[in-house]
């Protein structure tokens, strides 16, 4: 059976000479992986949203997508390398993060919703990435409230305290150093390392050190 559905990228894998697993979140297949052959990999980039036909196959748990195309450009993040390198470590975050053929309710159309809007952005997106963490926690059904997250805050709970209670466009606008930012960032990813108890060893984030110095 073939269908046609919308993904988004998240992370590649070789598979062959000529093929490599793409790995997606999408709605009807959840965190999937995806055989392409003779990719053109720069459809591929970190968190892009395209189009593709899906043909399933019941004697393997690797379906194959293929005729990929592209409707949006994201080009406020693609001409941005502030925003590009977010992707980079957003993208890691939900491929290590979401479990295989996990379909939570209302994650893509969330996750959909969070990329266009940091590509609308134009100013003061400093903050996105930890208030994507803090929503993906709560979409993943974790819901963090101040005190959840105190046993990993440390210096941090007053600036943590106010990402959990501003509203989004307020919590933006909160001024962090650098330092900080990287230090919450890595707490965000303990806090769902707790909750999914499992590792979650986010090597882009030292890309994320560079940027916020």
């Amino acid at each position: 059976m073939t269908r046609s559905d919308e993904l988004i990228i998240l992370h590649t894998t070789k598979f062959s000479d000529n093929a490599v697993v793409v790995h997606t979140l999408s709605r009807e297949y959840g965190r999937r992986g995806f055989i392409v052959r003779r990719p053109r990999m720069s459809l591929f980039l970190p968190l892009n949203i395209v189009e593709a036909e899906i043909t399933e196959s019941g004697k393997s748990r690797l379906f194959l997508a293929r005729n990929f195309s592209c409707d949006c450009a994201l080009n406020g993040i693609r001409n941005n390398i502030s925003k590009n390198c977010m992707t980079l470590f957003l993208s890691e975050v939900l491929f290590k993060t979401i479990k295989e053929e996990a379909r939570e309710e209302g994650l893509y159309e969330w996750c959909r919703s969070r990329i266009l809007l940091l590509d609308a952005i134009e100013k003061d997106f400093a903050n996105f990435h930890l208030l994507f963490l803090l929503e993906l926690a709560r979409q993943l059904g974790f819901a963090p409230e101040e005190y959840d997250l105190l046993p990993f805050s440390g210096e941090y709970r007053e600036q943590l305290s106010k990402l959990v209670k501003l509203p989004f466009s307020e919590a933006m606008l909160i001024p962090l150093s650098g330092e900080s930012r990287n230090a919450m960032a890595e707490i965000l990813i303990r806090y769902l390392e707790f909750h999914c108890e499992s590792a979650i060893n986010i090597n882009s984030l030292a890309v994320l050190r560079e940027i916020f110095v």
